[in-house]
């Protein structure tokens, strides 16, 4: 643990600028340093660990499967996908497949993962179904089936940890506010069994309570206790941290940072990480909601003073403040980044990919049609009173949409299979959606946009394969566009909003359905997503 000293923090604040985000300047730059965001989509409620020289993070992700997103690092800084911890979300609930699609923005929410005796561990919560676990001896899977902890709703924000005396523990917050306790949500510490598969609950115990305080974190640092979690404050959701000789308390409690929601957007979940060489940073979303690119991601410097990890830029309070850039932790010429593009030429889709709910099996394929993907359409859950609910639309194929000046997500898309009352395309949702593609109609192909239930149709196709395109800047505004060969594009409707909903930013998507009955196919040859 580092001494705070007046030549440590002026050596901190030189190596810092205290600027506002700007459009292109994300990550790393090049000459040493980065700028915040880290990763400019939807990498929300991270937590994050070292393991030797590497780093591992992970990330919820609510009805999309498969989920809970696994990261990997060599910097802290430059991220790639490795996998997902959760295969299959019907061992969750069958609310979450295909045939119910029934917890839009609920499903995963916020875990922590650790290493112990050779394993990787991921818990996690949902609202309604309770707490999970699964172990892996590779972080990027297979990772065992998910084993349920406790069945129970209203919970949240979950941590195991490791005592030196091999005592196991669990940290939850209850939510469910009780007009009887005041509305305050309840932290709880319980023991668990030494597999860390089972909570003991004769152990419990309430060590925090206050308004809206989570995303717990425990840590051991050189014996002293700490228990990291969120609290909601009047300047908004900002990070605390209580200390303790005994994990039971009673704590010492302080605030780490300060917010500014116009200004940094609260960044508050997250997971404090200690480097080799002895510093410490911090990996976090920015949590507020409304911003249609979802909660991204940044690396915020620690300062130790008198004990407590400060976040960001140390005040005059001895309070942290939001950092926008900042030297890299690490020096390291391996350059990560989050993977996007897709041949379908292999035996499985590429590790971006997540689908809205547990995908229908029968319905998709990466060898009826070598080097395409095949979706086999069917007809929606029931519709609602406007038609078709987007958002009930199977198998829909999904990445996030980056916040950058300028991103282009293409398909290659081949249509001699489709079926009449057939509909499949390029799609952007979260909140609220639009649909670009073709229809057959009547024996007639055509291009159709869907704009959140307007429907817009165009020419008629007559070629049998089709290029659709979206592009769409640091303002968020999506612009279609299609071409038969490839190289001309024509736009088509008018630029779609994305949107925010949900818990989730924008998801850039595939989508194939029939309105009419279960027949008909796309064979998707690639998808190219720059940003």
């Amino acid at each position: 643990m580092h001494k705070t000293t007046i030549l440590l923090f002026l050596l901190l604040f030189a190596e810092t600028k205290i600027i506002s985000q700007t459009s292109a300047k994300w990550g790393d730059q090049g000459d040493g340093t980065y700028n915040n965001p880290i990763l400019p989509g939807d990498y929300s409620d991270l937590d994050a660990i070292r393991v030797g020289s590497d780093f591992y993070a992970i990330s919820s992700t609510m009805q999309f499967s498969p989920g809970m997103v696994v990261l990997h690092s060599k910097d802290l800084v430059n991220w790639e996908i490795a996998g997902h911890v959760v295969e299959d979300l019907t061992r969750i609930s069958p609310e979450l497949n295909w045939d119910r699609m029934n917890r839009y923005g609920r499903g995963v929410w916020a875990g922590s993962i650790r290493y112990y005796n050779g394993k990787f561990r991921v818990y996690f919560g949902t609202p309604d179904e309770g707490f999970f676990m699964s172990t892996a001896t590779d972080p990027a899977g297979p990772w065992e089936p998910l084993h349920q902890i406790w069945k129970v709703s209203g919970w949240d924000d979950c941590c195991p940890f490791l005592d030196d005396d091999g005592q196991m523990y669990f940290i939850a917050t209850n939510f469910s506010l009780d007009p009887k306790n005041n509305k305050k949500y309840n932290i709880h510490l319980f023991r668990m069994t030494p597999d860390g598969r089972q909570i003991i609950m004769e152990s419990d115990s309430i060590i925090y309570q206050s308004t809206g305080s989570e995303a717990n974190k425990l840590y051991k640092i050189n014996g002293i206790f700490y228990h990291y979690f969120s609290e909601v404050k009047s300047e908004g959701r900002v990070v605390m941290m209580g200390r303790s000789k005994n994990i039971y308390g009673p704590y010492e409690i302080k605030q780490l940072n300060h917010v500014n929601k116009s200004k940094d957007r609260e960044p508050n979940q997250g997971g404090l990480i200690k480097l080799e060489s002895g510093d410490w940073w911090f990996l976090t979303h920015h949590g507020s909601t409304g911003n249609w690119e979802g909660r991204v991601a940044s690396l915020l410097p620690i300062t130790w003073v008198n004990g407590w990890p400060i976040i960001g830029d140390v005040g005059t309070d001895m309070i942290g403040n939001m950092v926008w850039s900042s030297r890299m932790p690490i020096k390291n010429n391996t350059k990560f980044f989050i993977q996007t593009d897709d041949e379908f030429s292999g035996k499985a889709l590429s590790v971006q990919w997540e689908w809205n709910y547990q995908p229908r099996a029968d319905k998709w394929s990466l060898i009826d049609n070598p080097g395409f993907v095949r979706l086999y359409a069917f007809i929606p859950l029931p519709t609602d009173k406007n038609g078709i609910n987007f958002l009930s639309v199977g198998n829909t194929l999904t990445q996030r949409s980056m916040k950058t000046d300028s991103c282009e997500a293409m398909i290659k898309v081949e249509l001699a299979g489709m079926s009449d009352g057939q509909f499949a395309g390029l799609c952007h949702f979260a909140g609220t959606y639009s649909a670009f593609g073709v229809r057959l109609k009547e024996g007639v192909l055509r291009l159709v946009y869907d704009n959140n239930g307007q429907e817009t149709e165009g020419k008629t196709i007559t070629s049998s394969t089709i290029y659709l395109k979206s592009c769409w800047g640091i303002n968020g505004n999506s612009q279609y566009s299609f071409s038969t060969d490839g190289r001309i594009f024509e736009t088509f409707g008018k630029p779609y909003k994305l949107t925010w909903g949900k818990y989730r930013g924008d998801r850039i998507g595939i989508f194939c359905y029939n309105s009419t009955e279960e027949k008909g196919y796309v064979d998707v040859d690639w998808f190219h997503y720059d940003y």
